[in-house]
């Protein structure tokens, strides 16, 4: 059988086996076959029981939460993948590399890397419906950040499902380290440029994340009170991607660095 190929004689699984096989991928570096085509139901409910599956099992190990990235924020991912919203993953805090810490080679399975603004929340968001106003009230800061995404899923043969189950496809995150207010930047009108070396790799602005990063915020915190994990005081959030994603050259070494107009630059290094 081919990599990523999935036949119909493999036996369907629940949200805790595909959990399971989610979290054997991660910690063996061995991607797997889609689990699309073996979830009972391929449907958004189903992916993330199985994100929550995977949440629970490593909070029992005693992995801290620290905060969640939002997914699928540029329109024309989310046209590829067939759906019209975005979707989110958990951050903890052994997801975290300093700025221009290297990421050790083999950490990762198939690592990419983007450009985002990421937010310090300081005030509970429990509402049942947010505002601008309310995310901008309670955001302590906000930083430049890199977001080191990678699938368990084998070649990034990824759908809907596949991408939520499998956390968002997070894999580690870069702050920064000056913080900013927002009212010190423009968020959705700042440009981004993201080089590796000399060459120019990656370019967007604020708009490219759902038009602006706050309305991507403003899901998050809807989506999260109905989910029943809320984002609290101290939750960091990696509001979407600014610009195209840009592959790891495999085995390393390898270095990006983005500058986000007005609020400094993060670099993300590969050993």
């Amino acid at each position: 059988m081919a990599t990523g190929e999935v036949t119909g004689a493999e036996p369907p699984l629940d949200a805790g086996e595909a959990a399971a096989l989610l979290r054997a991928a991660a910690a063996s570096r061995v991607p797997i076959p889609p689990l699309r085509d073996r979830l009972p139901s391929a449907d958004v409910e189903t992916a993330y029981a199985v994100q929550e599956a995977n949440t629970r099992a490593w909070l029992a190990e005693g992995r801290r939460l620290v905060g969640r990235k939002i997914g699928l924020t540029s329109r024309a991912v989310q046209a590829q993948l067939g759906v019209d919203q975005p979707d989110f993953g958990m951050l903890f805090a052994d997801m975290a590399v300093g700025d221009g810490e290297p990421v050790p080679a083999g950490r990762l399975i198939q690592p990419k890397v983007e450009a985002e603004i990421a937010l310090v929340i300081g005030r509970d968001l429990t509402r049942e419906r947010h505002t601008y106003a309310d995310i901008i009230g309670a955001t302590d800061c906000a930083l430049p950040a890199i977001e080191i995404v990678d699938s368990r899923i084998a070649g990034w043969n990824i759908r809907f499902a596949d991408t939520v189950a499998d956390n968002a496809s997070s894999g580690l995150f870069v702050l920064g380290g000056r913080p900013r207010r927002l009212a010190d930047f423009d968020i959705a009108g700042c440009a981004m440029e993201m080089r590796r070396g000399d060459a120019v790799v990656s370019q967007g602005s604020g708009r490219a994340c759902l038009g602006n990063p706050l309305t991507a915020a403003v899901w998050l915190a809807d989506t999260m009170v109905r989910c029943g994990r809320p984002l609290l005081a101290g939750d960091i959030v990696l509001t979407g991607a600014l610009g195209p994603m840009v592959a790891v050259t495999p085995g390393g070494p390898d270095r990006f660095d983005a500058a986000i107009e007005g609020l400094g630059s993060v670099a993300a290094l590969f050993s």
